[in-house]
């Protein structure tokens, strides 16, 4: 059982060696293993219906990446230690495709051909960006926005919360308002620090402790078939 941790979550200074959480540390090893690998992309294509403002859209992404740093962050290695490297703007495109001049059964197709084409695009974890969308138009009032992250820095609440905040940032530029959405007083960095700083020392040891002895008379190999 953990203790309860005494270190408070706050927002640490940012420099150039910022850690790795825990859970982007196995991401990254596993990317080392196999570099642009497929495993860990996270897609949504979602339908949107209706007249669709395409500089509002975009405008919509680049304020969410310029809120969440996790969406503006490269990963690189020093020394072999892996680092998050947070870019201080990053503007993302939005590519589109025009399908309308295809027939109705053609276009869907089409569609479905471009959504798996996309899913199936690498990133590279050293240079990103590691979020990628992209607009088919298949009507006036029918498109296909599809979203793709890599899972190193986004996860399935992440890509609701994203989705969420696209809403409401898309009503807003619309209307020629304002974003509603205040600044973030955390960010994940914030996070990666501090679970650092807690699960060390003694904390450690006694998780490696307890596994240890968990798994002293445990086989060292599994005997699965391949």
């Amino acid at each position: 059982v953990l203790s309860t941790p005494d270190i408070p979550l706050e927002a640490a200074t940012h420099h150039e060696n910022i850690p790795l959480s825990f859970a982007q540390q196995r991401i990254w090893f596993l990317e080392q293993l196999e570099p642009g690998n497929l495993f860990y992309n996270i897609p949504s294509a979602i339908r949107l219906t209706g007249e669709l403002d395409e500089a509002a859209l975009q405008q919509s992404v680049n304020e969410i990446v310029r809120r969440h740093e996790a969406l503006r962050t490269v990963f690189t290695a020093e020394g072999g230690t892996p680092q998050q490297h947070i870019l201080a703007e990053l503007a993302i495109p939005l590519p589109i495709e025009d399908l309308q001049n295809l027939p109705t059964a053609e276009r869907e197709a089409r569609a479905r051909q471009q959504i798996t084409e996309e899913v199936q695009r690498p990133f590279d974890l050293t240079t990103g960006p590691l979020l990628r969308i992209r607009l088919l138009k298949l009507g006036l009032d029918d498109h296909i926005a599809i979203l793709t992250m890599h899972h190193i820095i986004s996860d399935g609440w992440s890509m609701n919360l994203f989705v969420h905040e696209l809403a409401t940032l898309y009503q807003a530029f619309t209307a020629n308002q304002p974003s509603p959405l205040p600044d973030l007083p955390l960010q994940y960095a914030d996070f990666a620090h501090w679970q650092q700083q807690w699960l060390r020392g003694d904390v450690r040891q006694q998780q490696l402790a307890y596994w240890q002895a968990q798994l002293q008379d445990r086989p060292l190999m599994l005997d699965l078939p391949t």
